[in-house]
């Protein structure tokens, strides 16, 4: 008789499910605390905000951060992005506030940096915050200024590498701002500041929440789609990342994540360059409003939902549930 080893009863593919330890010894991908990016919005003051559309996630208001980011940092998040929420009053159609050396961003960075030395810190490089048109660059007439928006876009950078941040993720989608960043960085001795560029950011309906969170939703009259890409195209993802990392970036960032997770594996396995997703608001959101339903089990669906990210390929995520998924890591 000739035995064919390949097919069952001799090959039995629930022999290395049959124990917790043996699943984990052959586990295929992992999650770790290193790989998580905590996303926080920060506001002026010492309240701490609820925001309605994204339940367990806070406004933070600055003279609170030491007190919030202490039990988070020492569960081993390595790293923070930070988002401000801008008072009305300061915003505008030039966006001036968003230079400022003393603004809300710069001030939070020097208090992280003075406090948690170690930890990186990553700030947004847009407009959206300070603009009064919530848009991510300049308008005039209802159209998105580029090459202007390019030149505002190096004066917050460089105020904020002043302020000592690590990394520079531009989330604008401007034509050419890679290049234009790194180049202005360098000319000001910022050689080491590193730039994670937003490089597939999809014109997505699932923005909703972060909008709220930052208080740009209001402001906005018309939608970003000349700018963002369109969520029914995949190469032209692979175009995007190609001029960025050309022009100098150092790491990518695919925004959303779980319903872009194809876009994720197609730059990874295309560029086997640093690939990080964001799981967006509206991502976030839809696991977390199931969960106090009680139409899912919230913190195994949040584990999967991280886990698929990284099962795509992406190095790392920026999450919300940092803190919750690293505590779930830890109790392992």
């Amino acid at each position: 008789m000739i035995f064919d080893n390949s097919r069952y009863p001799t090959r039995r593919m629930r022999r290395n499910r049959s124990h917790p330890w043996l699943r984990r010894l052959v586990a295929e991908t992992d999650l770790s605390v290193s790989d998580l990016i905590w996303p926080i919005f920060i506001e002026e003051g010492s309240a701490i905000s609820s925001i309605k559309m994204l339940p367990g996630v806070m406004r933070y208001g600055i003279e609170r951060l030491t007190e919030v980011l202490a039990p988070a940092l020492a569960l081993g998040i390595p790293a923070v992005a930070l988002f401000p929420f801008i008072p009305e009053a300061k915003k505008t159609p030039t966006c001036e506030e968003a230079w400022n050396p003393d603004n809300l961003v710069c001030r939070a960075i020097r208090t992280i940096k003075r406090d948690f030395p170690d930890v990186g810190i990553i700030c947004d490089v847009a407009l959206d915050p300070y603009n009064s048109y919530g848009h991510d660059g300049l308008v005039r007439d209802n159209r998105i200024l580029n090459d202007e928006t390019l030149e505002a876009l190096c004066k917050q950078a460089i105020i904020q590498a002043q302020a000592r941040c690590d990394i520079l993720a531009p989330s604008d989608m401007m034509d050419g701002r890679i290049g234009w960043l790194r180049r202005a960085l360098d000319d000001q001795g910022f050689t080491d500041t590193a730039l994670m560029s937003y490089s597939a950011k999809y014109a997505s309906a699932f923005y909703g929440p972060f909008r709220e969170a930052v208080g740009s939703a209001t402001a906005l009259t018309f939608d970003k789609k000349t700018y963002q890409m369109d969520s029914a195209n995949s190469d032209e993802a692979l175009r995007e990342v190609s001029l960025d990392l050309d022009e100098g970036a150092d790491m990518v960032i695919v925004k959303p994540g779980l319903l872009y997770l194809d876009i994720i594996r197609r730059i990874k396995d295309h560029f086997r360059v640093p690939t990080f997703a964001y799981m967006v608001s509206g991502e976030y959101a839809m696991i977390a409003h199931a969960a106090n339903a009680g139409s899912i089990a919230g913190e195994a669906a949040m584990w999967e939902a991280h886990l698929s990210l990284k099962r795509a390929g992406a190095d790392g995520i920026l999450t919300y549930a940092a803190p919750s998924i690293a505590k779930s890591i830890q109790k392992t």
